[in-house]
C-alpha cells in the first residue's frame, strides 16, 4: 500500500501521546490516560472546555488483538464532549456479548488478513465508542464516524455490522463489514493527523468558502452538504475508499465469505470504483486548491486509483 501519508504516529509529533508534555505527562502519571486524546482535543477546539477534565469519568473495556489494546468506552459521555462531536442524540450502549464477539472478531480479520490496514487502526485509533440513539430520537442513525476534533477516537452504532458506505446494506450482520467500518475510521483519522500537520492545500483555504463538488450519488436524501461536498472532505473520502476498495478486492479474492457477505462486497466495490474514479477527476480539476505537497498527494492518489 504506497502512500505518502504516514502509516503511523511520528515520534515526537503533536499526536505522539508518549511525549514530554507536561499536561500529558501528567496524566499518564495519574494513570488516566484514557484521557490523553481528549487533552489533545483542548488544544485543537481552543474553547476552553475542560474536555480531558471530563474525560476522567469515562470507564473502559480493553480489547486486546494481535497485541494492539483499544478501549472500549464504558460509561455516560460528558455532555460537552459529545456536543463537541455531534453525539447528543447517541448513548454509549451496553456491552454484550454478542458486541464484543462481534468486535474482537472484527479486529482480528483486520490482523490475520489485512495487516496493513489493522497496522493503521492500531496507529490510530486507542478509544471505541459502540453508541445507538437515545430513547425518543427518531432520525436515522449513523454507520461510523470520527471527529477531526477528538484524536483516536472513533464512533460506530449496530449499523456498522450491517452497512457498508455508501449504499451497500445486508440483511444479516457480519463481523467483516464493521471490520472495514473500523478501518475506515482508522484511515479518516490517519488523515486528519497529516492534514493538521503538513500543509496539504494553499494558503487561505477554508471549508467555509470551498468550492463544491456535486455527490451524485447523494441525491435526494434531503441535506444539502450530502450532495455538495468541500475540497476537503472529497479529499478525505478519496483517500479512505482508495484503501476501502482494496479491502473489498482482499475479501472477494478468499473463499470463507458467505454468500450474504460476497454479494455485499461485490455490490460495495462496484458502486465504490466509479465512485472513486469520479472524485478523483473532479479533485484534479481543482488542483490550484492544493499545495505542492498537496499536488503529491493527489498524484499518489491517481497512482492508486489507476491500480484498482
Amino acid at each position: 500500500m504506497k502512500t505518502v501519508i504516514a502509516p503511523c504516529v511520528p515520534a515526537g509529533s503533536f499526536f505522539d501521546l508518549d511525549r514530554k508534555d507536561p499536561v500529558l505527562t501528567r496524566l499518564r502519571e495519574e494513570g488516566a490516560e484514557l484521557a490523553l486524546p481528549f487533552a489533545l482535543m483542548e488544544r485543537l477546539v481552543k474553547s476552553g472546555t475542560p474536555y480531558a477534565e471530563h474525560a476522567r469519568s469515562l470507564r473502559s473495556e480493553s480489547v486486546t488483538v494481535a497485541g494492539a489494546t483499544f478501549g472500549w468506552f464504558d460509561a455516560v459521555l460528558h455532555g460537552e464532549i459529545a456536543d463537541e462531536i455531534n453525539l447528543m442524540d447517541y448513548e454509549i450502549v451496553q456491552h454484550t456479548d454478542e458486541r464484543r464477539t462481534a468486535l474482537t472478531q472484527a479486529l482480528d480479520r483486520l490482523s490475520l488478513v489485512h495487516p496493513e490496514g489493522f497496522a493503521r487502526v492500531r496507529g490510530f485509533v486507542r478509544g471505541l465508542l459502540w453508541v445507538g440513539l437515545k430513547p425518543g430520537v427518531h432520525t436515522s442513525s449513523l454507520t461510523s464516524s470520527s471527529d477531526p476534533a477528538l484524536p483516536y477516537i472513533i464512533t460506530f452504532s449496530d449499523k456498522a455490522c450491517r452497512h457498508i458506505p455508501p449504499n451497500t446494506v445486508s440483511e444479516q450482520p457480519s463481523p467483516l463489514f464493521l471490520a472495514e467500518n473500523l478501518l475506515h475510521e482508522g484511515v479518516h483519522q490517519s488523515i486528519s493527523f497529516h492534514v493538521l500537520q503538513r500543509q496539504v492545500f494553499v494558503d487561505g483555504y477554508s471549508s467555509k468558502t470551498s468550492p463544491k463538488i456535486e455527490i451524485k450519488w447523494r441525491a435526494g436524501q434531503g441535506e444539502g452538504r450530502n450532495q455538495y461536498w468541500e475540497i476537503d472532505r472529497a479529499f478525505h473520502a478519496t483517500c479512505v475508499y482508495n484503501q476501502l476498495l482494496r479491502f473489498r478486492q482482499s475479501e472477494l479474492c478468499r473463499d470463507d465469505l458467505t454468500l450474504t457477505e460476497r454479494a455485499s462486497f461485490q455490490s460495495a466495490y462496484d458502486e465504490g470504483l466509479p465512485a472513486v474514479r469520479y472524485l478523483m477527476r473532479e479533485l484534479e480539476l481543482l488542483r490550484e486548491h492544493f499545495s505542492p505537497h498537496g499536488v503529491e498527494l493527489l498524484a499518489d492518489l491517481r497512482h492508486q486509483t489507476d491500480q484498482l
